[in-house]
């Protein structure tokens, strides 16, 4: 563990930043599709709401109750200024756990994400950051979500509720079209997150999930095997303290669905088990 110099603004030198004092889209409400962008159809690709809600349920999670783990890693860049060049702040990484509860109209979603922070240099864990911005060392703190929100997804669309369903603001119930690709072996499906209301300014998530053709085809794959891309918008991070400071941060985050958390590596599933145990699973509490 080490406290990370980050590359030092416009105007900061590395003497200026060493001498002065984030999630992931997976985190921060990435478990949401955009309902409302439809798309052509193609050949073997969904044609129908009730065809996109399974298909979405299977490239994301499982269409079996049960735990659905995945890995991924990235990198968070600052943006300060519209001629500012967005330069590398830290690497993240980190466990997005789904579980999809089936109800009798569709599915309901909850989760847990547990994410940590690297060096972007030494990739090694932080626990302070010395703020070139502000000249000071704050304490690295982990990104941890989940547990109490979660979506509602259905041929009429898909919205965060509460984890008992109810819905957080009004659903807008339309069919469910998404926007589904296909070239060659690759099937992709991509979304926009929907927040849930009230999250505040210069939040945004763009997303693309993968899986090949041949597993997409086989009716009988309750869960695919997959991998996803992701772009994530959103302001300073809290642990930054920089609230009045302009500007903001750009997740880039890509990973893979796993089998079970066993698969996730060693390093960060000891660091996990020490710090979140409970963390570790979505299964949903007994009422």
């Amino acid at each position: 563990m080490k406290t990370y110099h980050p590359p030092g603004p416009a105007g900061f030198s590395r003497r200026d930043t060493l001498g002065g004092a984030l999630l992931l889209g997976l985190a921060g409400g990435g478990v949401s599709w955009d309902a409302s962008a439809a798309d052509a159809t193609i050949a073997g690709l969904p044609a129908t709401p009730e065809e996109h809600l399974r298909d979405i349920v299977r490239m994301q999670g499982s269409l079996r109750e049960e735990d659905v783990p995945w890995w991924f890693n990235g990198v968070i860049f600052a943006v300060t200024g519209e001629r500012e060049t967005p330069r590398p702040l830290v690497r993240f990484e980190g466990l997005e756990i789904y579980w999809f509860r089936h109800l009798a109209d569709g599915y309901l979603l909850g989760g847990n994400t547990v994410t940590f922070f690297r060096d972007f240099e030494t990739r090694e864990y932080l626990r302070e950051f010395r703020n070139p911005w502000t000249g000071r060392v704050e304490e690295v703190k982990p990104a941890v979500q989940g547990g109490n929100l979660g979506f509602k997804y259905s041929a009429e669309g898909i919205w965060p509720v509460r984890l008992d369903a109810t819905p957080i603001g009004e659903p807008r119930r339309a069919p469910l079209w998404v926007q589904w690709h296909g070239m060659g072996e690759h099937v992709w499906l991509q979304h926009q997150t929907v927040y849930p209301p009230g999250m505040p300014p210069m939040h945004g998530q763009r997303q693309t999930m993968f899986a090949s053709r041949r597993d997409f085809a086989n009716r009988r794959l309750a869960r695919l095997p997959a991998t996803f891309s992701s772009t994530v918008f959103m302001g300073w991070l809290k642990w930054m303290d920089m609230k009045d400071v302009p500007g903001h941060v750009v997740w880039h985050a890509s990973g893979a669905k796993l089998r079970d958390v066993g698969e996730l590596p060693r390093e960060y599933l000891e660091r996990a088990q020490r710090e979140y145990p409970e963390r570790l699973s979505a299964r949903p509490k007994p009422a």
